[in-house]
């Protein structure tokens, strides 16, 4: 087949446009049955038709977990984790419309692990000399903007972390920025010292990481601990060995038990 001939999506049969394929390992996808597929799957070009087909047959199943969600907790500001804590599951999504954009709803149990990564970037500050010309200072000055990523590690059959970024531009951190919050000594890539300043700004995007980390640990370890098999145990009233209740109690005579 030459380079421009006529293709068709293997998946709906549509026609493709110019530039609108996306190649499978053994067949063709259109654009409009690529966007199906989940946002965090990364493995496309590595698949066969038949794990695509899989996969948005999943992803049709999704939607009605999305009809299903109630969200009682969210965390985030532009990219959002949404919990729903009766149920036990969580999506991330920056949609408004969850139904349209189907985002993918995974149980806690999936959870094992979440990092939060703060890339930082800086450039030089310079100062003119009496030509006009930038010059460096002694020592040198940089300024400093980052961005703040969360990575949520998760065993899921198509992805296994979702990764994102908490703030939609990146927070720009200057050394002289006045008024703001107090200056911490930093490690520069030498091993001197360069002392930045991070301002309010910084604070509350490490704060909605450090919050959607501990939130997303909490609910892995208590649903870890609610499946851990319970242990029979001697009843300091009754002398019966029992197994603890849901409130913890004996189930022969209903007496409290530690541990």
């Amino acid at each position: 087949m030459g380079l421009f001939d006529k293709k068709f999506c293997d998946v709906c049969g549509e026609k493709i446009g110019l530039l609108g394929n996306r190649k499978l390992e053994d067949a063709n996808l259109c654009k409009k049955c690529a966007a199906k597929l989940s946002p965090w799957f990364s493995e496309r070009r590595q698949s066969t038709l038949a794990e695509i087909k899989a996969q948005l047959a999943y992803r049709e199943e999704n939607r009605e977990a999305v009809k299903a969600f109630h969200t009682t907790r969210t965390l985030g500001r532009n990219v959002k984790v949404l919990l729903d804590e009766d149920a036990r599951k969580f999506m991330v999504t920056s949609a408004r419309d969850l139904e349209e954009a189907n985002p993918d709803v995974l149980d806690f149990a999936q959870v094992t692990g979440c990092d939060l990564d703060v890339d930082e970037s800086r450039s030089e500050i310079y100062r003119k000399d009496k030509d006009g010309k930038n010059i460096s200072y002694n020592p040198k000055k940089y300024e400093y903007s980052y961005n703040f990523y969360v990575i949520i590690h998760v065993n899921h059959p198509y992805f296994d972390e979702m990764r994102f970024r908490l703030n939609s531009s990146s927070v720009e951190v200057g050394e002289h920025r006045i008024g703001e919050a107090v200056s911490v000594a930093k490690p520069s890539g030498k091993g001197m010292a360069q002392t930045v300043i991070r301002n309010a700004e910084y604070t509350e995007f490490q704060n909605m990481g450090m919050e959607i980390r501990e939130a997303l640990t909490q609910v892995r370890e208590s649903v870890r601990e609610e499946a851990a098999p319970k242990k029979a145990v001697l009843c300091p009233h009754c002398g019966a060995t029992t197994m603890p209740d849901a409130n913890g109690c004996c189930e022969y005579c209903g007496g409290a038990l530690n541990g």
